[in-house]
């Protein structure tokens, strides 16, 4: 980045803004609803994802200990029955997960992209519209749920697109306030495999520009962290009218661009 002019920079600046508020209010969407604006900025993704990486790994673990602490503090210092997190699910999810994943990364196998594409958010889809109408689609089948669930762990070794697939089962099973620190504990997880197979090929991490654009997230994860809040209080289940309307938005781009 070091030859984009000024105008350039300020609007990479303002999209991490973006980043880091749609990552927190959500638990998700931070990179699929960024990366294409900062692709019109800059035309090359190797550039932009260690950024998102690391920027993910510190929210997420920052996320998802604070969400602790407050649980602890709500209970008078001691440690609560229930956790922020649903350990169970997630370990669950993970041994379906971990083999799709580390596939997906090393490039073992290629599928179609446009095909996979098109399937997966169409899948998105279904969930999706199910939340707007807060009558959530459930599959009622581990065995579908099971297959949904490494397709989504094998698209998020292979490009960024595999997150809407993962939130949309995740959010079936998973308590509403476990939701989003459950889903970051798994974000840290898979971006921690992806993240050593950058290393391991040699992509430059842009560490020098973590130096400003960490704080351009921040900004956007305070401001995101009070709309999460506010999502969670309303008494209209509107966090999953919110989640259900950003995935419809993802879904869309997605066949879109597929299709074009």
């Amino acid at each position: 980045m070091a030859n984009l002019e000024i105008a350039q920079l300020v609007l990479i600046g303002l999209i991490f803004v973006w980043s880091g508020f749609v990552r927190t209010s959500l638990g998700f969407g931070g990179a699929v609803l960024s990366l294409p604006f900062l692709l019109l900025v800059h035309d090359d993704p190797l550039v932009f994802l260690p950024i998102i990486a690391v920027h993910l790994m510190i929210f997420s673990s920052w996320i998802a200990w604070n969400g602790h602490r407050q649980l602890v503090a709500n209970n008078g210092g001691r440690t609560p029955a229930e956790s922020n997190i649903d350990w169970g699910y997630l370990l669950k999810a993970m041994k379906i997960m971990i083999i799709p994943k580390l596939i997906g990364v090393v490039g073992l196998l290629t599928l179609p992209g446009n095909v996979m594409t098109s399937i997966i958010f169409a899948i998105v889809m279904v969930y999706a519209i199910g939340y707007v109408l807060d009558r959530p689609f459930r599959s009622n089948n581990r065995y579908v749920d099971a297959v949904l669930l490494a397709l989504g762990g094998y698209v998020s070794g292979t490009s960024l697109i595999g997150a809407p697939l993962i939130v949309a089962v995740f959010a079936t099973h998973v308590a509403t306030h476990q939701l989003r620190d459950t889903l970051f504990v798994l974000w840290f997880i898979l971006v921690v495999i992806k993240m050593v197979s950058f290393v391991i090929a040699g992509v430059d991490l842009q560490l020098i520009h973590h130096l400003w654009l960490l704080p351009c997230a921040l900004v956007g994860h305070l401001v995101g962290e009070r709309a999460h809040q506010h999502m969670l209080a309303s008494r209209t289940n509107l966090y999953f009218r919110v989640l259900g309307g950003v995935l419809i938005v993802v879904s869309v781009m997605g066949l879109v661009s597929g299709v074009s």
